[in-house]
């Protein structure tokens, strides 16, 4: 676990695996930190060098004033690469870390091996959904929005059967900073990659839970369908948050994909 500065922003990265391996990096969701990535990661160091990493307003790294732009999450994501020596590396990317990594396959093309986008769309949800999230949390702190948000990120087999696991992930959604939180909401709430997602020249592999309520299977597959080359698999058993709900299964579908494309 490391903390460094990075554009003059405290910055919380991890690091495992062998360093002379081929790269990945792990990007996070809406308010969650990188501790989402901890089975998924351990099992890919075994033959990649693995970097995880809080965004910015997330985790521990430092909440820079908002309003927040997907761009801005991209050039974190690619001072971070340049501060660790990552000139190519794969990128898998959870909800709006999917649209971090398409805008760095549009804007960065040549630093991507492979890219994973894991429910995710080229725009997620409506201005109006954001705004009155946004709204809730200032009023009421993530508090206000936790349990819908679980009924988002988790099926409700997960609700019944992990009453613990979820209890643990309704805290960690509570702990992150709810500034940081607004910040990011308000990227969401004007992002819309549509039109140069299109242009996507990376192998892309998308993926999504069966149960996702946040970025359906179909808004899934049709970015799929979008992007050039790009495959679709549905992931049985799980909702918004796979390496959480279904860690197994998304490693399989990462590691596949990574071994036809990501040593290159």
């Amino acid at each position: 676990m490391a903390f460094t500065h990075i554009d003059g922003r405290l910055v919380h990265w991890r690091e495992s695996g062998p360093r002379e391996a081929p790269a990945v990096v792990l990007v996070n969701s809406l308010g969650t930190d990188f501790r989402i990535w901890e089975e998924v990661a351990a099992a890919l160091s075994r033959a990649w060098r693995v970097i995880v990493y809080d965004k910015r307003g997330h985790g521990l790294s430092e909440v820079p004033p908002g309003p927040y732009a997907i761009s801005d999450f991209t050039n974190d994501l690619i001072a971070l690469a340049d501060h660790v020596g990552l000139p190519r590396f794969s990128l898998v990317g959870l909800s709006i870390g999917g649209l971090i990594g398409q805008d760095m396959a549009v804007r960065a093309p040549e630093r991507l091996a492979a890219l994973v986008l894991a429910d995710t769309a080229p725009k997620v949800g409506s201005a109006e959904s954001w705004n009155a999230r946004i709204t809730a949390v200032r009023a009421g702190g993530l508090a206000a929005i936790a349990d819908p948000v679980m009924e988002r990120w988790f099926t409700p087999a997960f609700h019944r059967e992990r009453p613990d696991d979820l209890a643990g992930w309704r805290n960690a959604l509570l702990r992150q900073p709810a500034d940081g939180y607004i910040a990011t909401c308000e990227a969401l709430s004007v992002a819309d990659l549509t039109e140069t997602s299109a242009s996507i020249a990376v192998p892309t592999l998308a993926v999504v839970g069966d149960g996702d309520l946040s970025t359906p299977p179909d808004l899934v597959r049709a970015m799929a369908e979008r992007i050039p080359g790009a495959s679709f698999a549905l992931i049985e058993g799980c909702g918004h948050i796979p390496p959480v709900e279904q860690p197994g299964r998304l490693l399989a579908l990462i590691t596949r994909h990574l071994e036809k494309h990501g040593r290159g």
